[in-house]
């Protein structure tokens, strides 16, 4: 193992992972009134209700993807009769459609805050950077996609999952990562970048889901009856004022 890959698959997860760690803790001490989206529906209302859901859902499935392919190990699998070509298969099919929802609705997204004149002036620097991050690291994601429908003796679940495990056992396999392809490095490398961005950017608000939303009781909207008593029209209300 080279120092390169020492830096590359040793030290920099860690680094990773105490800038992310880190940053949450200075973004909610120091910026709880900026941790929000900043919502943009008032300006344009339309084409968001197509390409929020499109993307959102899109990326759940993408998130719940890897996440199932990086801890599941072969042997669990194969414990319970699923075969390695079988799981591989259908990783491929629905992973690449669910990366085609997530891009789209990238895409219509950045659309819209660029041909939508307030919403492309309340658009910052930072906001820039992070969609050119989440969108190099969501096309890296489909061409590994495109790229495991050619069989290979390389899969990541040989080289890229062994190395993601070990580094919550503080044993990252940088030697199982130095097998993986250039497209796997190159996506990987992409995905650190995008984890030390996160905190600083407007993705934070994932971490905020309303789940009081869920369960706050319901609101109910009485009419005014004809019944009830009206004040006359000119008449005044006469209000007790604090001495």
């Amino acid at each position: 193992m080279t120092w390169a890959e020492s830096m590359l698959w040793v030290v920099a997860p860690y680094v990773t992972l105490v800038i992310f760690v880190g940053g949450l803790i200075w973004r909610h001490t120091y910026d709880k009134f900026g941790w929000t989206t900043r919502s943009s529906q008032l300006y344009e209302s339309p084409l968001l209700r197509v390409a929020s859901p499109l993307f959102h859902y899109g990326l759940l499935f993408v998130i719940v993807g890897h996440v199932a392919g990086l801890l599941v190990p072969i042997s669990w699998t194969d414990a319970i009769g699923v075969s390695n070509d079988a799981y591989h298969v259908n990783a491929l099919v629905w992973g690449g459609l669910a990366g085609l929802a997530t891009l789209a609705g990238l895409v219509l997204l950045i659309y819209r805050r660029r041909a939508t004149g307030p919403v492309f002036l309340a658009t910052t620097v930072n906001d820039k950077v992070m969609y050119v991050v989440l969108a190099a690291a969501i096309v890296a994601g489909l061409l590994t996609t495109v790229a495991g429908f050619v069989p290979s003796e390389v899969s990541y679940r040989t080289t890229v999952a062994p190395w993601f495990r070990g580094i919550f056992t503080l044993r990252p396999d940088a030697e199982a990562m130095g097998r993986a392809s250039d497209l796997y490095k190159v996506h990987t490398l992409i995905g650190m970048a995008l984890i030390v961005l996160f905190p600083f950017s407007r993705l934070v608000h994932a971490l905020s889901a309303p789940l009081g939303y869920l369960f706050r009781p319901y609101i109910v909207y009485r009419s005014r009856s004809d019944s009830a008593p009206r004040r006359p029209a000119g008449s005044r209300v006469r209000q007790n004022r604090p001495l």
